[in-house]
């Protein structure tokens, strides 16, 4: 059973291609249920994971995200922020690498584990999309337009609630390419015993 489990850890990848094909609805069953079994701290389940499908909507997300960075000013100098903004001169630029299942993760506000939790139920996505076949790639621009007011318009629109904060999203679907496996580094294990 442990090597079904590190198989998948081993073989999950960040996919940017994807093909048009939507995945099955068991497989985003299958997905969600993932994620709700992921850890909480003191098992609050607060968070919620906005499933969008609908194409439309995705692209409302999408143009969104490039309005709100247009003006945007990050808080700090992650290169990855500084890109966004570039690319929302784009009018080509797809945050979400034109996936045709977004799932957005949210939490309530004032909770401290907000983050912890989210970004572990996003990695149980990730992991069950690998083990049905599908690619997934974290996706950070919501999380940094959080209080954007048309995103946030938007989203609530389609009914992820205004006082929820985003933590993260995961980009679903078939991969159109599955990029190879970077070298691991090396030193970033510390043993004590």
């Amino acid at each position: 059973m442990h090597q079904e489990v590190m198989h998948c850890i081993r073989s999950r990848r960040s996919v940017r291609q994807f093909a048009e094909k939507q995945i099955d609805d068991s497989q985003l069953d299958v997905i969600l249920e993932a994620a709700t079994w992921a850890p909480s701290g003191s098992n609050n389940q607060t968070w919620l994971f906005t499933a969008v499908q609908n194409k439309d909507a995705l692209t409302k997300i999408n143009d969104a995200l490039r309005q709100g960075f247009l003006d945007w000013t990050p808080d700090d100098d992650y290169p990855a922020k500084r890109k966004a903004i570039m690319n929302s001169r784009n009018e080509a630029c797809n945050y979400f690498y034109h996936a045709p299942t977004l799932i957005i993760a949210s939490n309530v506000p004032n909770y401290q584990n907000g983050m912890a939790d989210c970004a572990t139920a996003l990695q149980n996505i990730f992991l069950a999309a690998t083990s049905l076949g599908l690619g997934s790639c974290w996706i950070n621009q919501p999380r940094w337009l959080t209080n954007d007011l048309p995103l946030r318009q938007f989203l609530a629109s389609i009914g992820l609630p205004e006082h929820h904060i985003l933590y993260g999203a995961a980009a679903v679907g078939h991969p159109a390419h599955t990029p190879q496996a970077p070298v691991r580094k090396k030193g970033t294990v510390n043993i004590v015993r």
